[in-house]
């Protein structure tokens, strides 16, 4: 298949089909996804949402091959509407820059399809190819790359493989003296890998491989018991500024993971106040133009749901 397959800006997920003896793409499909009923799937042909790898639509009585590629359109049955709008910050025919609100997903997963800001980018921008170049959590808010062009997307993402990009987050988290005393900027280096709990991740023994600098700690007020940290990560782990900032004594405000995970607070997101967490900007040299580029946040931190 030489184009990518999307619908309603979103593309079209594949699997692969591995040797066995099933007899139709619809019976390997139903056993190789049990959490999708097969009625569901039934339905997805039906409305030929499952395709071969010549785009072609497949019914329900399509063989099974093995070595094949299978696509198909997910579907979220009454997906939650999310009222929090993104801004585009930059754009041309290599790069898109967007400033991302709190609590929009970056890309579609769970209960989120079209609500995510890649599918409603895509949709905007009339972009079917466009791709995140970074992730950040859906609990945070601020500056997201894409990549635009299939063909460079490997120049881009060789940014944060080498480390040739700089990203500096904001975060309001308690106020330590313990911290302020200490000469700025320093540097938080360890190992982090995945906890018990499959959604928090955890400090263990071993080789680092996270590092964060603390550039920045100012507090709120003179009596206030928060303060604005400004960090900047130097590498890119799951939750890294968040755990750093638990180990530092300073857990960030409005965190439903750590310390402790919090189901409801992280599925009832309309009215609670969001994580204190911003990506407020990106610096690095445009390795297809070769221009030193620079795009900031216009958000700001805010304590108020």
């Amino acid at each position: 298949m030489t184009k990518t397959l999307t619908r309603d800006g979103v593309g079209a997920s594949r699997v692969h089909c591995p040797d066995g003896a099933w007899a139709t793409v619809f019976a390997f499909l139903c056993e190789r996804f049990t959490f999708v009923s097969p009625q569901e799937w039934a339905q997805r042909f039906e409305s030929a949402s499952i395709f071969n790898a010549d785009g072609q639509a497949l019914d329900l009585a399509a063989p099974y091959q093995a070595k094949h590629i299978i696509f198909y359109f997910r579907a979220v049955a009454d997906e939650p509407h999310l009222p929090y709008q993104e801004t585009i910050l930059f754009q041309d025919k290599s790069l898109v820059v967007a400033d991302k609100p709190h609590f929009l997903p970056v890309i579609p997963s769970g209960q989120y399809v079209q609500e995510t800001l890649l599918v409603r980018l895509k949709r905007k921008l009339n972009l079917p190819d466009l791709v995140p170049l970074h992730r950040i959590d859906r609990d945070t808010a601020g500056v997201v790359l894409f990549a635009v062009q299939p063909a460079q997307r490997g120049a881009y993402h060789a940014l944060f493989r080498e480390g040739n990009i700089s990203k500096t987050y904001q975060a309001i988290a308690p106020y330590r003296e313990n911290l302020v005393s200490t000469a700025l900027p320093f540097s938080v280096i360890n190992r982090l890998e995945t906890a018990a709990n499959f959604m928090q991740m955890q400090v263990v023994s071993g080789t680092p491989n996270s590092h964060t600098e603390v550039l920045k700690i100012e507090r709120l007020s003179d009596k206030s018991a928060l303060a604005l940290y400004t960090l900047q990560p130097r590498t890119g782990k799951r939750h890294q500024l968040r755990v750093h900032m638990l180990g530092l004594g300073a857990p960030i405000e409005g965190d439903g993971i750590y310390p402790n995970f919090l189901p409801e607070r992280n599925i009832a997101i309309i009215g609670h106040a969001p994580l204190q967490l911003l990506a407020q900007s990106v610096s690095f040299t445009d390795p297809i133009t070769g221009q030193p580029r620079h795009f900031e946040s216009l958000r700001s931190l805010s304590l108020k749901p």
